[in-house]
């Protein structure tokens, strides 16, 4: 029995092998960490790497999250309050709109639903890392085809030559960290490739021109959007997609049932109802981008890069990147060192305010004599 007992104790071995060597993804170190490895208070830290809103949630947010009593009672697994809210506030079908725990979840949903092991996963680095992730994950092949080294715009000659080895093709646009978008003819190519599109629109309010109303016509569009970046709700996470109604029925079928929480529902019921003030605030978040964008181009050895998003990527000319990174994190400022080997030299900043962007620069300008960085 003792024998039987210690021959069935290492289950490692029915694991998954390719999971074994299979990169984790990496995630943003906690505000809280750093400062209590830097011994300051967690109110001095400048977070920069996560693309957050740091105006918060609407007030009316806070309120509703403050006033909920219900958390004791499971939510609406068919999210029928959310998805008609969302779809009066968006102008599409109720039957269309999904929500998530984040667009995260959504993402491995679709892969869910689409895919067999072997089957091809077509990803457009760099970008979003999650996308790799996830079809690793699911057992699924990963193909990638680079984006065009000049403007990060997409090598559509390439994704056609070999459209036909797979099922799913993940864009972003915004291009998380490149920050630029996909046109109307872009976005139709795409669609003849004949694979299933999943538009990633996380950051779409800082650039506009969403292209969520498409997914009406039908075909092959999924778009993905969030209440992270926005409305602020990035710790709730509240993400939805919008399907072709034959393809939502079978995501409504295989997630999680209470998926999208009670809190989560509330702020983001509530934030809708506060539209204009968020609206504001991405206003003033896309003019800060513009004043970051002039500031960071006066430093003499970074070279910002166009943005439509929330966030600017910025090539270092003569400097590690990785020392620059923990330069700044020893001054409590947390910015992102994208994973891309073509982004080598670069650091993704997140859009803050003013008082941020004037502590950066300082920073920047700082660490720059130290290193002996020159243009």
């Amino acid at each position: 029995m003792a024998e039987r007992s210690e021959a069935n104790s290492d289950i490692s071995r029915l694991l998954r092998p390719e999971l074994e060597a299979m990169p984790g993804y990496e995630a943003i170190e906690p505000p809280d960490q750093l400062a209590r490895r830097l011994g300051i208070p967690a109110e001095r830290i400048i977070k920069l790497d996560g693309n957050e809103n740091p105006y918060g949630p609407s007030p009316k947010a806070l309120k509703a999250l403050a006033e909920y009593r219900d958390y004791h009672i499971y939510p609406d697994p068919l999210q029928h309050e959310a998805r008609e809210a969302l779809s009066r506030f968006l102008g599409i079908p109720f039957e269309q709109i999904i929500f998530g725990t984040g667009s995260d979840e959504i993402m491995d949903l679709v892969l869910r639903a689409f895919l067999t092991p072997g089957d091809g996963v077509v990803n457009c680095p760099p970008t979003f890392g999650m996308y790799p992730f996830l079809t690793r994950v699911a057992g699924a092949r990963l193909i990638e085809v680079s984006r065009c080294e000049d403007d990060f715009s997409l090598d559509l000659t390439a994704i056609r030559a070999i459209a036909g080895e797979a099922k799913v093709i993940f864009v972003a646009s915004p291009n998380n960290p490149t920050g630029n978008v996909i046109s109307k003819a872009e976005l139709d190519a795409l669609l003849s490739t004949g694979l299933v599109v999943v538009l990633d629109e996380a950051y779409v309010e800082f650039a506009g021109g969403s292209f969520v109303g498409r997914v009406a016509e039908g075909g092959n569009l999924i778009v993905l959007r969030t209440f992270s970046k926005w409305a602020g709700l990035a710790g709730l996470r509240v993400g939805y997609g919008v399907f072709p109604p034959s393809v939502a029925e079978v995501i409504l079928k295989i997630k999680q049932p209470y998926n999208l929480n009670v809190a989560a529902q509330a702020a983001m019921l509530a934030s809708l109802e506060d539209a204009d003030l968020l609206r504001e605030h991405v206003r003033m978040l896309v003019t800060e981008r513009e004043e970051l964008l002039r500031a960071l181009a006066a430093v003499p050895f970074v070279e910002p890069l166009p943005s439509q998003a929330n966030f600017i990527l910025c090539r270092f000319e003569g400097i590690d990147t990785g020392r620059l990174q923990e330069e700044l994190r020893q001054r409590g400022i947390m910015v992102r060192r994208p994973d891309s080997p073509v982004l080598s030299d670069c650091l993704r900043i997140s859009v803050g305010l003013p008082e941020h962007r004037r502590a950066l620069i300082e920073a920047l300008n700082e660490i720059g004599g130290s290193l002996g960085a020159s243009r």
